[in-house]
């Protein structure tokens, strides 16, 4: 079955152009570089794995309950259109909400796919062009993952997000080289990694926890990418120049905020859409979920050195300013360590039920022995 047969609703064209605008950069200079980059270079190398090898997708997975987080986070739930869901509905909703979620997921990897291949070509620093190169390597295998997830495992996909489209729309338009830099690896992987630790950390299914785990261990040298970079070239700018960009990360955080809410889902349900919305505003889960996306958003944000005054008033009209002072370094430090935990504890899982597979192989062997003496 072809992927368009999978999707909820037709997503448009087979493809999607954005007309590139600015410069390929070629760089003289092949001395060694900014050791902070190119130890990074280095970490993406060794770091490098192969899904089909890591996921254990052997893994059952409910089509129907693909994550297995509690009903209450989903926003019509104790209101009168749950109610009068039937059992069959529900689980319809639960596997429509997983897709929605996972089908966002797959499209903002493209996105970062075609960004870290638009850096390689623009940006004019040789390591830096070095470590996006293993980036976009690392974006392909993403984009691996979630696909075969959603082929595989749910069987239902959803077409990329007006507004998500219109984000990775405006990165990619721009012609300033730092735009893929500032839009992906700030505001759409920033947006991404809180919304895949969330889920990461509350799902009872080994599966997407693997997936999500592994890939977070990815994105934490992504976003560490993204601010080595833009905080040393965005000492160079003039005021102007700082605030354009602040206006920039204002209305992305905006959108995402305001439209990323899964309202599609419940149009699939026949609830109106002014109806969806209200839910959506009324929803206690998403207003945390919502404050917890920019997590990673806004510290990163204020590290880069974007930290104008109207910028600080859009976040504390967010209610999100005070996570300026959140210790970026540590939430990536456990992102990586829950990984290697994971990896730690099925492979001690795995020796162990090889052990116990050659304990009984060589008892089997006993008592043929002694049956046949």
């Amino acid at each position: 079955m072809s992927t368009r047969e999978l999707y909820a609703h037709d997503p448009g064209g087979p493809v999607w152009e954005v007309p590139a605008a600015g410069a390929a950069r070629f760089g003289w200079d092949y001395d060694d570089g900014r050791t902070r980059l190119l130890a990074l270079y280095q970490k993406g190398k060794d770091k490098q794995w192969d899904a089909a090898k890591r996921i254990d997708w052997d893994l059952e997975s409910d089509p129907y309950d693909p994550l297995g987080v509690p009903d209450e986070s989903l926003v019509v739930h104790g209101t009168p259109y749950w109610d009068k869901m039937s059992e069959a509905n529900k689980r319809d909703l639960r596997r429509r909400y997983a897709s929605w979620q996972f089908s966002q997921f797959l499209h903002g990897e493209q996105g970062a796919l075609v960004c870290a291949s638009r850096i390689v070509e623009s940006v004019p620093d040789l390591d830096a062009k070095f470590y996006s190169a293993t980036q976009a390597m690392d974006e392909a295998r993403h984009v691996e993952i979630y696909s075969r997830f959603l082929h595989e495992k749910i069987g239902l996909l959803y077409p990329v997000n007006p507004n998500l489209q219109s984000l990775l729309d405006d990165t990619l338009r721009d012609s300033r080289w730092d735009m893929p830099y500032l839009g992906m690896q700030v505001l759409i992987e920033g947006l991404a990694l809180a919304a895949f630790g969330m889920l990461r950390d509350t799902t009872g299914k080994p599966l997407p926890k693997q997936i999500l785990a592994y890939v977070m261990q990815d994105e934490a040298r992504h976003v560490a990418f993204g601010r080595m970079a833009l905080r040393d070239y965005y000492r160079q700018l003039s005021d102007v120049e700082l605030r354009e960009r602040e206006e920039f990360v204002i209305e992305g955080c905006y959108l995402m905020r305001d439209r990323l809410r899964g309202e599609e889902v419940l149009h699939d349900f026949g609830i109106p859409p002014a109806d969806a919305e209200e839910l959506c505003e009324r929803s206690e889960f998403l207003q945390l979920f919502r404050k917890l996306l920019f997590s990673r958003i806004v510290p990163c944000v204020k590290d880069i050195g974007l930290w104008g005054e109207r910028l600080q008033r859009a976040y504390a009209d967010m209610g999100v300013f005070e996570l300026g002072d959140a210790n970026l370094d540590l939430l990536m430090a456990q992102d990586e360590e829950i990984a290697e935990e994971l990896d730690a504890r099925r492979f001690k899982e795995e020796e162990a039920a090889r052990t116990a597979e050659v304990a009984e192989a060589i008892a089997q062997g006993a008592r043929e022995t002694v049956a046949d003496g």
